[in-house]
Order: C-alpha cells, then structure tokens, then sequence
C-alpha cells in the first residue's frame, strides 16, 4: 500500500516585538503553542575587569521571527503571548518577512551552536600600525585596508619611499596592543 504524500506548508514570516528583555520567554512561550520562532543570537566579544569574554546577546534585540501555517494557525493568541509586546506593523498590515531573509540568517549562523559570530575589526583606515612577524618585523606602516579575511594592505617606508604591502594580517597590531616595556631603574 501507498502511504499518502505529505507536502510541507510554506511558512509566512512575521516579525514581532518582544517585551524588553524577554525574547527568551517570548520565545518559550510561542513555541508551546505550536508556532515556529527564529531567534537568532550573536557571540559577541565583551571586555570585563580586562578580559575577554563572549556574550550571548541578541542579534535584534527585542525582534523574533514568527513563522506559522495559515491554513492550521491563528496570529490571534500571539500578542496575548508572555513576553510578547506586538506585532511589527505598518498602518494596519503586519509586516511580513520573506522566506529567503529567513533561510539567508539561518544560513549565516553556526551550524553548531546556531550563533552568528560577530565580525570586529581591528584596524580602521589610517590608523599606525606595527608589524610583528615576518620579513618586515619591527616596522611601523599605516594600515590602508584589508584584503580578504586574512590579509591586511599596509604603507610602509622601505628606503625612503612609501610601499603598499600585503601583510597577514596576525603579524600587525596596534600601538595599544604592543606590550608596554618599562625600564626598572
């Protein structure tokens, strides 16, 4: 015997606010009633007492998405929701969200953890710059961009002449970074 053919309802997306601070409860709370929610989160890094350390934070805070089948769903328990404030509307109309925005965040995100890894750059345009390892170690140059993910274009004085080089960008820091040495007297 044939079992019947099951096809997946395509989900409408909606975007929601939640109360301040509890996307996590919101979040709980509308997936015990059924409903689909993509609360995407980032590891962001966090200075405390010196160190750094990653925190989990929201990737819009307050903001979740919604997803339902409207042919087995009602949005009307939603904003009676713990932790739920409303729903994002322009004039009358909710606003919607299209499937690929979605797919795209849920694609960006660690396949692991489901975190979206927020990316700090460490030098800005114009900004000095120390080479700590390779051919050129010990010089000072101005950091001019990056070049891909791991490389770093930086304006060095070789023999009196300014020279653009493509630098690893691991060998470079800023003067705040260098180790600070001190002569004991």
């Amino acid at each position: 015997m044939n079992a019947p053919c099951v096809v997946p309802v395509p989900l409408n997306w909606y975007l929601i606010r939640s109360k301040p601070a509890s996307e996590t409860v919101a979040t709980a709370h509308l997936e015990r009633q059924g409903f689909t929610i993509y609360f995407p989160r980032l590891a962001a890094p966090v200075r405390r007492r010196g160190r750094v350390i990653h925190s989990i934070r929201p990737l819009f805070p307050r903001y979740l998405f919604l997803g339902f089948e409207p042919e087995s769903q009602s949005l009307g328990p939603v904003t009676y929701t713990r932790g739920v404030s409303c729903f994002v509307k322009f004039g009358q109309v909710f606003a919607s969200v299209p499937s690929k925005v979605v797919d795209e965040l849920r694609r960006c995100a660690d396949p692991e953890s489901g975190l979206h890894a927020l990316r700090v750059a460490r030098f800005f345009a114009g900004s000095r710059v120390r080479v700590v390892g390779g051919a050129f170690q010990g010089l000072q140059g101005v950091f001019q961009r990056e070049s891909g993910g791991e490389h770093a274009v930086v304006l060095l004085n070789l023999l009196g002449q300014s020279a653009r080089v493509c630098l690893a960008a691991d060998d470079l820091v800023t003067d705040e970074e260098m180790p600070q040495m001190s002569i004991a007297c």
